[in-house]
């Protein structure tokens, strides 16, 4: 790629719409403040109607934020049309031209620009072998499965070398075989290129696997802000614990510091959470625990009911009840493990180092 990856900036973006049904006003969005490295994968990630959408259609310029500022490396952008942006977009429709071969939909940016001929095949011939859609280049779309598909739009895209390529749940219409393998090729190309990219998608398991940073949005709003890894481990609500992977909640109440270590009282019992804040006594919490950091014993910490015991190859899975609280818990490669049944009392346990506190 002969131009380089830009950042994006949005300052306290906002966008605005009318409900048909009580005709009064709601953000779609409220005062998104995010600031995107150049270079990065970045993923939008959180529920339908949540405003990751809008967002990147306000990036993209197809929607005009009501309030704040949107800057393109140091560019301020709001006024400009879409063509006009140094952006490029893959829908999750794929949005070929279906009267139009592969080589001719690759190369349709480049003829709107008027470049010469030869550099226009050339550009297309590199960006279809870095798609690994070599040898196509005169296959009609409709010849096409849905992963090649995606993978022209892909090459569309990238062969007008953006400063940021946009996707709007690109993988949407892929099963769930493609998809894994899709993601993986578009990850393998952007960090080839060095590309800034923005990635729009509900599902939690396809942001993890390819994000630099998760921007989890819930009702128009940023959530929480970070590595795939800081947002699974330290969430800093319950729904962004519910939302990405799953997540069990144990009530407990502060029993004071140790340390870096908090001492918290769960159904009478006392357990310890690593945390990185400072927490007086005395105040109710929630422990996070994720299925598998869980273990599962005939001594522990908790006393539990198995109410569900089932193979699953890599783990067992099981369900157990804590009191009133039903826990979910992956115990990873049981081979050789004891195997708890349905009705069978155990006890669970867990490390401090990987509980959460919230």
């Amino acid at each position: 790629m002969a131009k380089v990856s830009k950042g994006v900036r949005l300052e306290h973006i906002s966008k605005i719409y009318r409900d048909p049904k009580t005709d009064k006003d709601f953000y779609a969005v409220r005062d998104a403040s995010i600031n995107i490295e150049p270079g990065t994968f970045v993923t939008l990630l959180g529920p339908s109607g949540c405003g990751k959408t809008t967002t990147l259609r306000m990036i993209a310029g197809f929607e005009s934020p009501d309030e704040g500022e949107i800057f393109l490396g140091d560019e301020a952008i709001n006024a400009l049309t879409p063509n006009k942006r140094d952006t490029a977009m893959v829908f999750q429709s794929y949005a070929l031209f279906p009267h139009y071969n592969v080589f001719d939909n690759v190369a349709y940016g480049l003829r709107l620009r008027k470049l010469p001929k030869q550099e226009i095949e050339e550009r297309v011939h590199s960006i279809l072998a870095l798609v690994e859609m070599e040898g196509m280049e005169s296959r009609m779309t409709n010849q096409l499965s849905g992963g090649q598909q995606q993978r022209v739009a892909l090459a569309r895209a990238l062969v007008v070398e953006p400063g940021v390529l946009l996707f709007d749940e690109p993988l949407s219409n892929l099963d769930a075989k493609l998809r894994v393998n899709m993601r993986t090729e578009i990850r393998r190309i952007q960090q080839t290129l060095g590309i800034t990219a923005i990635y729009v998608t509900h599902d939690q398991s396809e942001a993890m696997s390819i994000s630099d940073t998760i921007i989890i949005m819930n009702k128009g709003e940023i959530a929480q802000m970070g590595t795939p890894m800081n947002i699974y481990y330290h969430p800093n609500s319950e729904f962004v614990a519910d939302f990405i992977g799953e997540a069990n909640f144990l009530e407990g109440e502060t029993l004071g510091m140790e340390g870096t270590t908090c001492r918290v009282s769960i159904q009478g019992k006392e357990a310890r959470v690593v945390t990185d804040r400072a927490i007086s006594a005395g105040h109710p919490c929630k422990v996070v625990l994720r299925p598998e950091a869980i273990q599962i014993g005939t001594e522990g910490l908790l006393p539990c009911m198995v109410e569900l015991s089932c193979f699953m190859g890599s783990y067992q899975n099981y369900h157990v009840r804590v009191g009133d609280v039903l826990v979910k818990i992956a115990d990873n490669c049981p081979v050789n493990k004891r195997i708890f049944m349905v009705g069978e009392k155990a006890f669970l346990s867990f490390d401090k180092e990987c509980a959460h506190l919230l």
